[in-house]
């Protein structure tokens, strides 16, 4: 393995990493649409935290996409030809999740909006939950053949280590989306998501406990690598305790970071779990390595130095971007009395 394969498999777990931070607490504000606000104004109050920056946040998504096509095409082809149903449901959750935020703006308030803020929500749970199943899936192992092809059947795809992934999954973006909303919000939704997010994470801690079990029982990731997988997840439950405690405190900022980089350990565990693999064999056969997966050397030193020039710019911008829209949001009554918070 060469040091431009190992740079570009961890570049692409930065990428996911990165989409899971930004587009996590994306996902949870869409799914507290219907299960947080109470009304229109709230609705529209929640929506309008994210409203400047989602589609931006989805390019990460994008980015991580390509650079998987351009760095290592041999696990893109088994990736995305295997999984295929899986991607096309996450890529539908994606559509009516977009198209719902000018729809809805366009409806006059009756069934119509009410329709289209489902559809935010419903998009916005599909997407997270369907990412947990399918990098579960993968990290279980799936029936591959010499060239990479995938053969699975529907348990292999759903099961129940699965199925607790992709709930896992959801529910971290959606205690991320609750840690942000208190923290771009102002007035009772606030307060709500405060004491909806202090309840949520006891699902959580159980859910963690189970999510720690099947890892043990269901993966070699605690046979070939003991120490990292045993840090990593005493990571993920450190920062859960942390952001918990910070909810509980009042510590808005502490909260949403310790959220978001629970999503960065879980995404950092599943790719150090992979590693030196980019696909496991179920039978323990046929994995594919990250050496024998990408690109040749003349076209990684390329994309290193293109990525190299880019990527400052694109931070900047993004942080930029931040920085610009980062006042609360005032619930619309409440700043129409003069409420300062």
């Amino acid at each position: 393995m060469s040091t431009l394969q190992l740079l570009w498999f961890v570049l692409i777990g930065i990428l996911f990493s990165g989409f899971f931070f930004l587009e996590g607490f994306d996902f949870g504000v869409g799914m507290s649409v219907q299960t947080l606000a109470h009304d229109e104004e709230e609705k529209e109050q929640i929506i309008q935290t994210i409203g400047p920056v989602w589609d931006g946040n989805e390019v990460w998504l994008l980015t991580a996409g390509g650079a998987m096509f351009a760095s290592f095409p041999y696990w893109y082809a088994s990736l995305f030809s295997g999984f295929y149903l899986i991607l096309f449901i996450i890529l539908v959750g994606l559509i009516i999740r977009g198209v719902s935020f000018e729809f809805r703006h366009r409806m006059p308030d009756g069934k119509r909006r009410r329709m289209w803020n489902w559809t935010l929500s419903i998009g916005s749970f599909i997407v997270p939950f369907f990412f947990g199943v399918l990098f579960i899936s993968m990290v279980q192992g799936m029936p591959l053949d010499k060239d990479g092809n995938m053969m699975a059947s529907f348990t292999d795809y759903i099961n129940v280590f699965s199925v607790v992934g992709g709930v896992a999954l959801a529910l971290l973006c959606y205690l991320h989306g609750l840690n942000y909303i208190t923290l771009k919000t102002e007035g009772p939704v606030r307060e709500r998501a405060r004491n909806y997010a202090s309840f949520f994470y006891w699902i959580l801690y159980v859910g963690l406990v189970v999510f720690a079990a099947l890892l043990y029982f269901k993966t070699d990731f605690f046979d070939n690598h003991f120490v990292v997988t045993l840090l990593l997840v005493l990571g993920i439950v450190a920062l859960t305790v942390v952001a918990n405690v910070s909810v509980f405190k009042k510590k808005e900022m502490l909260a949403f970071l310790a959220s978001g980089l629970t999503l960065i350990l879980l995404v950092v565990l599943l790719f150090s779990g992979l590693f030196p693999r980019v696909m496991i064999g179920s039978e323990g056969y046929y994995d594919i390595l990250i050496k024998d997966a990408s690109s040749t050397p003349y076209t990684l030193k390329t994309m290193t130095w293109l990525s190299l020039t880019i990527l400052p710019f694109v931070l900047a911008y993004t942080g930029w971007s931040y920085y610009v829209f980062r006042k609360r949001i005032k619930h619309p009554a409440i700043e129409a009395a003069g409420y300062e918070g």
